[in-house]
């Protein structure tokens, strides 16, 4: 049986189910309070990622192309 790979840290996982719920529930916006509310799924997990970066958990770093 293989193990599944974790790809965010414990910490980090409170912050990113957050910015998951207030995408569901139509209140994410790009930006700020102001900006465009986020109708993308891919772009609410880019946000989510971005805000846990900048609280310094561990996160994998960004793919370049």
């Amino acid at each position: 049986m293989k193990k599944k790979k974790v790809k965010y840290s414990r910490k980090a996982r409170p912050k990113i189910k957050k910015v998951m719920e207030e995408w569901e529930e139509k209140k994410l916006h790009s930006r700020s309070k102001k900006g465009p509310i986020v109708k993308s799924q891919k772009q609410a997990i880019a946000i989510a990622l971005s805000e846990a970066r900048k609280r310094g958990y561990k996160i994998p770093k960004k793919k370049r192309k």
